[in-house]
């Protein structure tokens, strides 16, 4: 049964790198539940992991790991071809890394949310997702696995037994197969804040949301994501959290979200 009480807001954080500063952190923070935070491979660096982790845990977010590809030039959003296993060791050395900054701070970490192409692309190669995943129960199985509902990933993480938080996005275009519209295609991205809101409303309330070509597609929206490099991120953020609250429906982190739903 598709559980409306409740649900979580997350956005992509800490990717500033050195002196280079990317985001609106600290004001996107009041408006979220859950942080992926990154690991150092598509941005950040252990100064700002360290800084994003603290500032979340002084705020209640909770924290997770937001493992991509080492492509700093490229933002972790240009595709590469890796074997499983250098997936799998990927996974596993940016959780260990995030990890002990969240174990510095005094906090645990939540969640784990691949990002950009290493996203995109375990959404439809299940040996990359199934690689992916075996990283994530290596290090701990009682971490969530953040996934595209629907997706190769979602299914693996749901076979291999993990918890798992299917994901909609507020900001983004939606194909009829239920996968994203690449960024670079026109109508991509969703700039309208209330026209995001309402759209996230049905999502979570109907699990319905209507595709780029109209049609109308599935979804499961354990969490939804708002990204943080947006310039209207801090805009978005408060659109969707006043939409959703306005609806009754509660804001809460997702580990509560889907512990919730398993009573």
């Amino acid at each position: 049964m598709h559980d409306t009480r409740a649900v979580d807001l997350n956005c992509d954080l800490g990717e500033s790198f050195g002196s280079y500063v990317l985001g609106l952190d600290e004001e996107v923070m009041q408006h979220i539940t859950s942080a992926n935070i990154a690991c150092g491979f598509h941005a950040g660096d252990p100064v700002t992991m360290q800084k994003t982790v603290n500032l979340a845990v002084k705020q209640g977010v909770a924290l997770g790991a937001h493992p991509g590809f080492p492509d700093l030039l490229g933002f972790g959003r240009r595709e590469m071809q890796i074997a499983p296993a250098e997936a799998t060791a990927y996974i596993i050395y940016q959780i260990g890394a995030l990890g002990a900054f969240a174990t510095a701070a005094g906090g645990l970490l939540q969640h784990v949310k691949p990002h950009g192409a290493l996203y995109n692309m375990a959404a439809k190669m299940p040996e990359l997702a199934q690689a992916i995943v075996k990283g994530i129960s290596l290090v701990d199985r009682d971490l969530i696995l953040v996934a595209l509902a629907g997706s190769e990933l979602y299914r693996a993480g749901k076979e291999a037994g993990l918890k798992v938080a299917g994901e909609v996005f507020a900001d983004r275009a939606y194909a009829a197969d239920g996968s994203l519209v690449p960024r670079g295609k026109p109508g991509a991205m969703i700039k309208d804040p209330a026209v995001a809101a309402l759209r996230v409303h049905r999502m979570v309330t109907e699990g319905k949301v209507t595709a780029i070509t109209g049609e109308e597609v599935d979804v499961e929206a354990d969490t939804v994501c708002i990204h943080g490099d947006s310039p209207d991120a801090v805009l978005f953020a408060g659109k969707v959290k006043q939409q959703l609250v306005a609806a009754g429906i509660e804001v809460i982190p997702m580990g509560r979200k889907i512990a919730t739903a398993r009573e």
